[in-house]
This record gives C-alpha cells, sequence and structure tokens, in this order.
C-alpha cells in the first residue's frame, strides 16, 4: 500500500499488571507505520496505568473511573481512537512484529468486509488453537457458538486445515479488526451484554447491515485465555446462557425466534440437568437466573428487532451443534456436515 492506513488499537485492562507486562511489549513492536495504542483502564489500582506510562509513553492512556467491563471499556475508548480501522485486543494477547499488515490489506482490498480476525493460537500450546476464537466463529440454529478449530471442549492443533479462504460469522473479541465506517453505522458494543457473546452481537449486526465478516490466516496472534473469567466460573455460565437467548431474540426475525425458542429451552434443560448430574450446582442455578434475566430484558430489543422486509441474515449452520458432538461425537469442525452449513458459509 502506497500509504498505511491509520490503525487504533484499544486494550482494556482492569488489575491486570502482570498480563500487561507479559503481551503489551509485543503490540508496542508491532511493525506498522501509522498505528495508535490505547490502554483503557478500567480503575485499576495495581499500577497499570501508572507503568505503562512510564515504560510506553507513546501509549495512550484513557482512564476509567470503575471497572466498565469488556463492553462498556471499550465503547467508552472508542471515541478517543483516530483510526481509520479499530482493533480490539485483550490484554492477553501476544502478537508477532506483522500481526497488522494482513487484516490491513484484506480490509483495503473490499470495502464490504466490517470485521476480520487473525487465528488465535494457545499462548502456552501454539501448535494449538485458542477457545475463544480458533479460525473463526459460527452459530447454530439454536444459538450455540462453535469455532474451526474449537468445539465444546475439544480443541484442535493448527495444521493449517482451516487456512481456506472465505466469511466467517463470527470474530472474536479477544482480537477483531473493525471498520470505523461500520461501527458508525451500526453502533458499538451492547453494553447490557456487559461481557461474552457481545462481539457475535456485533458481527451479526454488521452483516445485518451488509457487511462480512472473515479470517485472515495470514496473521496469528497468541492468546492466553481465560483472564476475566475462569471458563469454569458460574459467572461465565450465566452470561453465556443469558446472552445466546438476548442474542437469538435481538437478531432472529420473529417468526424464526418463536420457531427456534422451544428447541432452545429442551437443549438448555439437558444442559441444566447435566450441570445437575455433575454436581455443579453453581452452574445449574446460573441458568435458571440466565432464564430469568432474559425475560426481564427482552424489551430492550423490540425496536432492535428486523423489521418486516429486512433480508433475514440467520445463523449459518442449521444443525445442533450440541446434538452433533455429544449425540453424534462429531468432536471437529470438518466433520460437521458441509450440507447444513448455509450459503455464503458453507464450507467445501
Amino acid at each position: 500500500m502506497q500509504s498505511a492506513p491509520s490503525v487504533s488499537v484499544i486494550i482494556v485492562s482492569w488489575n491486570a499488571r502482570h498480563l500487561l507486562e507479559r503481551c503489551l511489549p509485543s503490540v508496542v513492536a508491532t511493525d506498522y507505520p501509522n498505528l495508535e495504542i490505547i490502554l483503557a483502564d478500567n480503575g485499576s489500582t495495581d499500577g497499570s496505568a501508572a507503568w505503562v506510562a512510564t515504560t510506553f509513553p507513546e501509549v495512550r492512556i484513557v482512564r476509567h473511573p470503575e471497572n466498565w467491563a469488556f463492553c462498556r471499556g471499550n465503547n467508552a475508548a472508542i471515541p478517543h481512537a483516530r483510526g481509520q480501522y479499530v482493533v480490539l485486543l485483550n490484554n492477553d494477547v501476544e502478537v508477532p512484529p506483522e500481526w497488522l499488515w494482513p487484516l490491513v490489506r484484506r480490509m483495503e482490498a473490499d470495502p464490504t468486509i466490517g470485521a476480520v480476525q487473525p487465528k488465535l493460537r494457545q499462548y502456552h500450546q501454539r501448535t494449538h488453537f485458542e477457545y475463544a476464537g480458533a479460525a473463526g466463529g459460527f452459530l447454530d440454529r439454536f444459538g450455540y457458538p462453535f469455532t474451526r478449530g474449537r468445539i465444546f471442549d475439544t480443541v484442535e492443533p493448527d495444521e493449517g486445515q482451516y487456512d481456506d479462504p472465505g466469511p466467517i460469522f463470527w470474530a472474536t473479541g479477544a482480537a477483531i479488526m473493525l471498520r470505523r465506517e461500520a461501527l458508525d453505522r451500526v453502533g458499538l458494543l451492547d453494553e447490557h451484554f456487559v461481557l461474552h457473546m457481545e462481539e457475535i452481537d456485533l458481527c451479526w449486526r454488521l452483516q445485518r447491515a451488509g457487511y462480512r465478516i472473515e479470517l485472515v490466516p495470514e496473521s496469528v496472534v497468541y492468546h492466553l485465555g481465560g483472564s476475566s473469567l475462569p471458563r469454569h466460573d458460574s459467572r461465565k455460565t450465566y452470561y453465556n446462557f443469558r446472552n445466546s437467548l438476548l442474542l437469538l431474540y435481538k437478531n432472529l426475525p420473529p417468526a424464526a425466534w418463536r420457531r427456534t425458542f422451544p428447541v432452545r429451552v429442551a437443549l438448555d434443560v439437558l444442559a441444566f440437568l447435566r450441570f445437575v448430574l455433575l454436581g455443579k450446582w453453581r452452574d445449574a442455578a446460573a441458568v435458571v437466573r440466565a432464564y430469568r434475566d432474559a425475560h426481564r430484558m427482552r424489551h430492550l430489543y423490540r425496536d432492535q428487532r428486523p423489521m418486516n422486509g429486512e433480508a433475514a441474515v440467520l445463523p449459518p449452520y442449521r444443525g445442533s451443534i450440541a446434538l452433533d458432538y455429544f449425540l453424534l461425537r462429531r468432536r471437529r469442525f470438518r466433520e460437521l456436515p458441509a450440507r447444513r452449513f448455509l450459503n455464503p458459509w458453507r464450507r467445501a
């Protein structure tokens, strides 16, 4: 490119100086000529902001008065960003020097792309995909997310099996590049989500507005993972179930929602019973609270649902990933039946 488009990288952090010390140096060392890095500090009390200000004075610091979590923390920082492209990057992601170039090139090549993500590999086991994003996200018809490279707890090694180009349904919030003009059009992260699945909602809204989401496999980053909430924390269960229900209600056409919801309830009853049988009482209670609160929050989205005449954007996988995984033992993305993927997400 004759001149590099401006890029703003936003890192939200709360009391995680140890992660910043580990990963921020790699971000500062990024080989890209038109880059600003913004630390959105969520009212940390561990000296994070002071350490960054002293160690990396080139990093801009936006100080929030308290812990605004992921959604509000990013939303409050985005207006400070000057970039044509905005990258939301977790504070526990390490990047190689040239990670930005492939992302920018892909965005510049096609103005209909609203968001892209790099491949995410594990920080400690760098031959394997990382849980949160792997090689791009998908959604089954009942709102359960999965990725190329990770379905439920099965994480694959990265052997180049998902390097083929093509759209994905959602890009991970751990490392997502967004077109600023697209954000201006569809809005920022939904702060009612607080954390978890907010990036799926944003990507779904981008697609409803006519944009596409893509993986850029030439870019690879390394994610430690589990820094906001441990994977087996019952709060994670709560947010995943609640936000998944809100996601469907908000973005499905009303008729599709009415068809989907009864089956989703049946699947979640099975998940609840599984938690009970495993003695995971807090997770079982979290599912009940998730349903209660999702019902109470529905009124927030009545004016945001697809309108009559709007082209429907449906979840790309028309099967049930839970039944595929637990009943039919399909543990890898390539084992899923291709015929169940809608265009333009149909895999080879």
